[in-house]
């Protein structure tokens, strides 16, 4: 089943310029898809204690409009043709944003404190990268990046359905794309290159893939590659499965140098 034409690309936004830089990438993603663009803050009465500044409901209802409008007018400027309406929910933000997921086409993030050494498994990205119901991308710098589209395959079910949404926005976007496996060490390189094989042959419609074999450590060796692709797409929860993110897409989340896709196995239909 596919996704309705009716499901709009959705951004969150929380008043932070990494939230600005996703409304740039959402509102290319919607014209690009055809889709309207929904921006979406979350509201939740402020936290006043430990010397914050006491705020009256309205204020703060009014200090939510003000990043809605922000972010529309940002989406506006920086991709002309695009529709776009924000709206205010009344919520915590995951709730907030796991509900809108599943009537989405594409749900797009930004970055949250990169000056943090781990991510926060109780954090609003993880929460929500992990557990969304329709495809999540997180957002990257404030420009678009250049180069290829870049599928990182394990083997795994997960990543075989990501395989399959970069074949589709290949197509799509009319960008060459590339398929990557890391090995941990060499001598696993016959068994690196049929798990490459394997997966090529799961999705006939690739066309025109650059394989890379890579030998290092899965995270950080993806990370590297990264640098040099305009997107990358993964499954989130890896081999094995059992983890809401699997070790490497919690790198790649953490870590990512463009922007990262993980790629759920159901949509907003649930196919």
């Amino acid at each position: 089943m596919k996704t309705p034409r009716s499901a709009p690309v959705v951004v969150g936004v929380n008043g932070t310029s990494a939230g600005l830089a996703a409304v740039r990438l959402g509102a290319r993603e919607a014209v690009a898809r055809g889709r309207k663009l929904r921006v979406v803050h979350a509201f939740t009465w402020p936290d006043q204690s430990f010397g914050a500044p006491q705020l009256s409901y309205s204020q703060a209802r009014r200090e939510a409009g003000k990043i809605i409008d922000r972010a529309v007018a940002a989406a506006s400027r920086s991709t002309p043709g695009v529709r776009v309406s924000g709206i205010i929910t009344d919520g915590p933000p995951v709730r907030v944003l796991l509900r809108q997921s599943r009537m989405a086409e594409l749900l797009v993030l930004g970055d949250e404190d990169q000056s943090a050494e781990e991510l926060p498994i109780d954090s609003v990205l993880y929460q929500t990268v992990s557990r969304s119901f329709c495809p999540a991308v997180v957002a990257r710098g404030p420009r678009p990046p250049s180069g290829p589209l870049l599928a990182a395959v394990d083997g795994s079910p997960e990543s075989l359905s990501a395989l399959q949404f970069a074949a589709d926005e290949a197509a799509r976007r009319a960008v060459p794309i590339e398929v990557a496996h890391v090995i941990t060490k060499r001598g696993g390189e016959q068994a690196g290159r049929r798990l490459l094989d394997d997966a090529l042959a799961a999705v006939p419609e690739l066309h025109d893939v650059r394989k890379r074999l890579l030998i290092g450590d899965p995270a950080m060796t993806l990370v590297r590659a990264s640098r040099q692709a305009r997107m990358m797409l993964v499954g989130p929860r890896g081999t094995d499965g059992t983890q809401l993110l699997g070790p490497v897409a919690l790198q790649l989340l953490r870590r990512g140098a463009c922007p990262t896709l993980f790629v759920h196995g159901t949509t907003a239909t649930g196919h």
